[in-house]
């Protein structure tokens, strides 16, 4: 856990610096500049829209007596997608928008969807209480 820690709190940021720097060489700081602001822009935009999507997606699925499972999953992916987008950098920023995508979101939550099975198999958790 700790080395994943150090991966996410330090290695992560330095390619990122190295990244934007490498970019910035190439089509100019400016320009680097803009393009991390564009890709924030088109990320906020998309994570309000998907996350305005999932909400009405939930609230019917609620009204009908169904348990949106589904859509609470698209929910946690999105948050998560928008907290990746605050971060400055191209690979986050990349990251994000697969993550707000509808397409590749579907990968993200069948990884989760995996990576529970996992932990409930391990014991690591108990979805029972949940019942």
């Amino acid at each position: 856990m700790l080395f994943k820690l150090f991966l996410c709190f330090t290695l992560i940021p330095v390619v990122e610096l190295y990244l934007l720097i490498k970019v910035g060489t190439i089509i100019g700081g400016f320009n680097t500049i803009l393009l991390v602001i564009l890709t924030g822009f088109a990320g906020a935009w998309l994570a309000r829209m998907e996350g305005m999507h999932t909400m009405l997606k939930v609230r019917m699925n609620l009204q009908q007596g169904i348990m949106p499972a589904e859509e609470l999953m698209d929910g946690l992916i999105i948050l998560i997608a928008g907290l990746v987008l605050v971060t400055p950098g191209l690979i986050t920023d990349a990251l994000g928008l697969m993550m707000l995508w509808p397409v590749t979101r579907n990968r993200f939550k069948r990884f989760l969807r995996k990576k529970f099975d996992e932990m409930h198999a391990k014991g690591s958790i108990d979805i029972t209480r949940f019942h």
